[in-house]
């Protein structure tokens, strides 16, 4: 099977909004005081800004899943995948403990070792390579009664401090554990919620041998059917997500408060809202003109090579952003997890710069990602397929 341009683009999108919430996360004005999804502080605006970017961290994993598929097929060698799966699982997990997560915080002692998406990729490659064996549809199923199930791994009985809670917890939520000299181990993204959107994803790679216009009008029934879905679900006001809706003050933060799902973990209505734009997104993908497919194509061929560099970007802006507010270097504090902003002290920009900044930071990556993509091409040493 061919490289399929449509999935490029969908992941280019995705790797050009994720920019958007990490400037935000970095250095707006409120962003490390506030909670941006919180309907009692924030504005709609801020809100929105945040929400748009909970498309990217499921997608993405999604279609790390599909490009497995797509790439088995291609080689037809169950044994060489799986081999391949366990080595990349076991760097992706590397990298974000050391590069990624040196990257986000800038803290050489490493004081915060964050468990996020790239970990939870190799993790879930890993465990995907374990199950290679299966049929995609199989392995389809198994991901989706997790994604539909994990909400209720809460209401187990598990006796508090029981081992089996202990060690079963950080796989199904967020969890931070004290180490040694003041460190801490955060896990972000919980495994095997985000390991069963992957599956999904795996199975989701056999419809890209249908024919484009069978598999268009079938990603737009999907996508269809996973908005109206969430929306039902969603309304009933039962299951499916943590924090429920509520009638707000206006019109508007009832909205807020209806779309307000949980990403950490993703809730079934996190993955039902953000999955259904995303098959729409892939259904029509390829009627953009072609001069935009290939500009975005170049960050959606370079995902990791984006993904890091872009971090390092925007967190070299983010002290040229302090020392122009006035702040000296002694004053930087990387160790609590602010990203060098001091604490207890105004810093950072409005948000209107952080929409400026975030276009001017995938505009700065766009050469870099091209000329790597073209390198990639040419080149086939075996280290490249790592990056």
């Amino acid at each position: 099977m061919k490289r399929e341009n449509s999935v490029d683009i969908v992941r280019g999108i995705v790797m050009i909004i994720m920019a958007l919430d990490h400037v935000r996360d970095l250095m707006h004005v409120d962003s490390i005081n506030l909670n941006p999804t919180d309907l009692t502080t924030t504005t709609p605006a801020v809100f929105l800004t945040r929400w748009i970017t909970h498309l990217c961290a499921p997608i993405f994993v999604f279609l790390a899943g599909t490009s497995v598929y797509l790439s088995l097929q291609r080689k037809n060698n169950t044994a060489q995948t799986q081999s391949y799966l366990v080595k990349r699982g076991f760097w992706l997990i590397f990298l974000e403990f050391t590069v990624v997560n040196f990257g986000l915080f800038f803290d050489i002692g490493f004081h915060t070792l964050l468990f996020e998406v790239i970990a939870a990729i190799g993790f879930g490659f890993i465990l995907l390579a374990l199950l290679l064996k299966l049929k995609a549809k199989q392995l389809g199923v198994i991901g989706l009664l997790i994604i539909f199930c994990h909400n209720l791994t809460p209401l187990i009985p598990f006796q508090e401090g029981s081992v089996l809670k202990t060690i079963l917890t950080p796989l199904f939520n967020p969890t931070a554990i004290p180490l040694f000299a003041g460190k801490v181990f955060v896990m972000g993204y919980p495994p095997i919620p985000w390991f069963g959107i992957m599956l999904v994803g795996f199975s989701f790679g056999r419809y890209f041998q249908l024919s484009k216009e069978e598999r268009n009008q079938l990603f737009i029934r999907l996508g269809v059917g996973s908005l109206l879905l969430f929306s039902v679900v969603r309304f009933v006001n039962i299951y499916g997500d943590s924090a429920l809706w509520s009638t707000q003050k206006e019109a508007l933060f009832t909205l807020m408060s209806f779309i307000n799902v949980t990403k950490y973990p993703p809730s079934l209505l996190f993955c039902l809202v953000t999955l259904g734009i995303m098959f729409l997104l892939l259904a029509f993908a390829d009627r953009f003109s072609q001069k935009i497919q290939n500009h975005i194509m170049v960050y959606g061929r370079t995902p990791l090579f984006y993904f890091i560099v872009h971090f390092y970007v925007i967190h070299t802006i983010t002290l040229f952003m302090l020392f122009l507010q006035g702040f000296d270097a002694q004053q930087f504090e990387f160790a609590s997890g602010t990203f060098g902003r001091p604490k207890g002290v105004e810093s950072g920009l409005p948000l209107w710069t952080i929409y400026i900044l975030w276009i001017s930071v995938v505009l700065l990556l766009y050469k870099p990602c091209q000329w790597f993509g073209a390198y990639k091409t040419k080149n086939q040493k075996w280290w490249i397929r790592y990056l």
